[in-house]
């Protein structure tokens, strides 16, 4: 149990995460990143998500960090010295892999954007698989508005998702970028509504996911991911490691069989991994 979310996996293996702070816009304290970092890491771990899908409550998706954590001069925020400004790129790490979970978790991740996404949690958004809006959402690199470069992930994953230009122009006007121009430039995948048919929707394709094989979702995910970041020739050595990692002809057959049929396949979960 935390203030910031609420968190549940339905029979399917479809996790839903709900930021449920409307009354303060969803933002961010510093509580937030580690409640958030061990809900995604639970999921992973546990082999019982096929799928997770990031929605909120209220006007708007999130206005990011809450502001007056940078108003504090705790151990977080403290560059006074040498010693200091190492602690302060551990801490500033510790952050980023609280959104880089999403990347690195075995299932797909899919963000549900009513209203702003704002600072942080355009950064969180940016982290996901699959972006939807409402027609009101707005998406805004906050973080230059108030004298200070985004540092979660935002810049360094913008660029691969659209063009090159705009997450540039984005990041240095701190200007919001519409619902139907992230829809043209790629950074979100469809334009709903309202936010109803928006949570409609990412539940559908949610649940189309969970019905296919975990294992070949899992890997798709990996292969995709390893391609983002390196060249065509290390991805297909990458490939050529994976699939015979995960090449289960049993499961193959259970698809194929699935699919022929148009039934529903009732796939294994992912094996839950050991903890140390």
């Amino acid at each position: 149990m935390n203030d910031f979310f609420s968190l549940s996996t339905d029979a399917q293996g479809v996790a839903h995460l709900i930021l449920n702070r409307p009354e303060r816009l969803n933002t961010m304290a510093p509580a937030f990143f580690p409640a958030f970092r061990d809900a995604v890491l639970g999921l992973h771990q546990s082999g019982e998500a096929r799928v997770l899908v990031i929605s909120s409550t209220g006007k708007h998706f999130s206005a990011g960090m809450a502001l007056e954590t940078f108003a504090g001069q705790g151990a977080l925020l403290d560059t006074r010295s040498a010693r200091a400004r190492l602690s302060f790129q551990d801490s500033l790490r510790q952050l980023m892999a609280c959104f880089s979970v999403i990347d690195e978790a075995r299932f797909p991740v899919i963000c549900a954007v009513q209203g702003g996404c704002i600072g942080g949690a355009l950064d969180l958004a940016a982290a996901c698989d699959i972006r939807y809006a409402s027609a009101d959402a707005f998406f805004s690199v906050q973080e230059i508005n108030i004298g200070m470069t985004a540092d979660l992930g935002v810049l360094q994953r913008l660029q691969s998702i659209m063009p090159a230009g705009l997450a540039r122009e984005l990041a240095y006007t701190g200007e919001r970028l519409l619902a139907e121009r992230a829809l043209s430039c790629g950074l979100v995948n469809a334009v709903l509504p309202d936010a109803q048919a928006l949570l409609t929707h990412a539940m559908a394709v949610a649940h189309q996911i969970a019905a296919k094989s975990p294992l070949a979702i899992a890997g798709s995910k990996l292969a995709l991911n390893h391609a983002r970041d390196h060249g065509v020739a290390a991805s297909l050595q990458q490939m050529s490691l994976l699939q015979s990692a995960i090449f289960d002809t049993a499961e193959m057959g259970q698809a194929i069989s699935a699919w022929q049929s148009k039934t529903p396949a009732d796939f294994a979960p992912l094996s839950e991994i050991a903890r140390l």
